[in-house]
């Protein structure tokens, strides 16, 4: 970061050469994750003008689209803890809250597992601790009870803890859809912005960025890992976030039906350990690890940590089939010294407004943070609730989710239904034109993946690529040598086959 100074930003000119300052927003977001995109959805509901800035090339590019896509119960965290109270809200309201964006959401339920007596009393106390926050439908089971539940649960569970309430949904999918409904109700979203150096000036914050400077009347930091970094350049009470990476095994589907619930075991100091999960998307999900990183861009996998996750998981899944995984991923959660979520305003900077620390169970409380943050905000600047609101966008139904009568149908409204391009998940040409299209659409191959699924199923990509970078030139309308996997310097295409045999010849001459 740059150095703290109490000079206003660079104004910009206007056409008359004269200092114009930039538009004044009445609250600007940073970071477009399933946190920010929560925040903005809900302040798109208030006649405010808004802003979202996000440093990569889509929403959901951090921690959102790698994480457990779990949404919890409640039972672990501290009684009296904003991750606590924030967690069992967000769970009564997660339901509703998918139904209104149109993404899947499936109260699976969980089981947290205990290999030994000590393990038992440690799931009385587990259950004793989400009763005091407010959890329902908590129930020990015994062995004959859980092997009756899941049949394919290790025969080393003595006993297990199930929570009714547990669920999964798809964060990524939710993401994009609190973004575009927020987009579709004003909100101006700035991405591939990266926020820089931040004063308030005059009860204005400016926000210098790669796209130049944003004012603001309020400033909302749900910025991740980088959380930290936005609020220590205005606030004296400073917080440190720590990254902590997790790493995950993905199965094929083939593995889909093995498991109802979410299969836990008991928790420790450094998260809720390694699950074994179904998905909302018919795979099987294992993870993560717990690991303290001090490079907020450290996304690798490692062989250990994966061995680690396979020795850890078989106590909960003694037949892991090891032939069925199709890939591996991590990601970085946002640690923070308090061990709690930071939520609301900054003690000493008036209309400083944080969501910081937001690790597990943050996708849970997301909708309860994005509400209670948007009232914050709105009450700030006194702005009143609109008259009218845009419902969200609601993609058509995909193509493998259809009955052969509905595909008929479809093909012969539109005959790029009938065209697939995915063969593993089964994506029509039609989804992807539309993922393209649509509300905040995709400009990047996994943009593409996040929307559709096409790439993400056993082949990995293998066979649609070079479909799905044809679509993405067509709609986009611009050389497929510009097209990049997920923005940033991260292109597919390096030149045209002519021209590099040209340009080697040319090269080796010379040499």
């Amino acid at each position: 970061m740059n150095q703290i100074t109490n000079e206003p930003l660079d104004r910009q000119a206007d056409k008359t050469g004269q200092d114009k300052p930039p538009l004044l927003y009445d609250a600007c977001i940073i970071g477009g994750g399933v946190i920010g995109c929560s925040i903005a959805q809900a302040l798109s509901r208030y006649d405010m003008r808004i802003v979202l800035l996000e440093k990569n090339t889509d929403v959901s590019e951090g921690t959102t689209k790698a994480n457990s896509a779990i949404i919890h119960a409640g039972y672990d965290a501290k009684p009296g803890s904003e991750k606590a109270r924030t967690n069992v809200r967000g769970n009564r309201m997660f339901e509703a809250w998918c139904r209104e964006l149109h993404v899947p959401f499936k109260r699976n339920t969980s089981l947290v597992l205990a290999f030994s007596e000590d393990g038992i009393k440690g799931l009385a106390e587990l259950k004793k601790r989400g009763e005091a926050n407010g959890v329902e439908g908590l129930h020990l089971l015994d062995r004959s009870q859980l092997q009756q539940r899941e049949p394919h649960v290790s025969p080393a569970a003595h006993a297990a803890l199930l929570a009714e309430s547990g669920g999964i949904c798809c964060p990524y999918q939710l993401t994009i859809a609190l973004a575009s409904q927020a987009v579709q109700n004003g909100l101006d979203l700035k991405l591939s912005c990266r926020a820089g150096r931040i004063r308030r000036h005059q009860g204005v914050f400016e926000i210098e960025t790669s796209k130049g400077v944003v004012r603001s009347k309020v400033l909302i930091n749900a910025a991740g890992v980088y959380a930290d970094e936005i609020n220590n350049q205005l606030s004296t009470y400073t917080f440190k976030i720590t990254p902590r990476r997790g790493e995950y095994w993905l199965l094929d589907k083939s593995a889909s039906d093995v498991f109802k619930a979410t299969l836990f075991q008991l928790p420790t100091a450094m998260g809720k350990g390694i699950l074994v999960s179904p998905t909302v998307d018919g795979t099987l999900i294992l993870g993560p690890t717990a690991e303290d990183v001090t490079d907020k861009e450290d996304v690798r996998t490692t062989q250990e940590k994966l061995v680690e996750i396979l020795d850890t998981a078989s106590m909960s899944w003694a037949e892991i089939p090891r032939h069925q995984f199709i890939t591996a991923f991590s990601g970085l959660r946002a640690h923070a010294d308090s061990n709690d979520f930071i939520l609301g305003f900054s003690p000493d900077v008036p209309g400083l407004i944080n969501a910081a620390g937001i690790e597990s169970p943050g996708l849970t409380s997301a909708p309860a943070i994005g509400q209670e943050l948007a009232e914050m905000a709105a009450g700030f600047v006194q702005a009143g609730k609109k008259n009218s609101y845009q419902p969200a966008y609601q993609p058509a139904v995909p193509f493998r989710e259809m009955s052969h009568q509905q595909r008929h149908q479809a093909i012969l409204k539109n005959p790029q239904v009938g065209r697939i391009v995915c063969r593993c998940e089964q994506v029509s040409e039609a989804e992807i034109r539309d993922a393209i299209s649509r509300p905040v659409g995709a400009a990047t191959l996994d943009g593409i993946k996040r929307r559709t699924r096409a790439g993400m199923g056993r082949c990995q990509g293998g066979f649609c690529t070079p479909k799905v970078i044809s679509l993405l030139s067509d709609e986009l309308q611009v050389s497929p040598l510009a097209l990049t996997k997920a923005g940033g310097r991260s292109q597919i295409l390096t030149g045209r086959i002519g021209q590099i045999d040209l340009d080697h010849k040319e090269n080796t001459h010379h040499g």
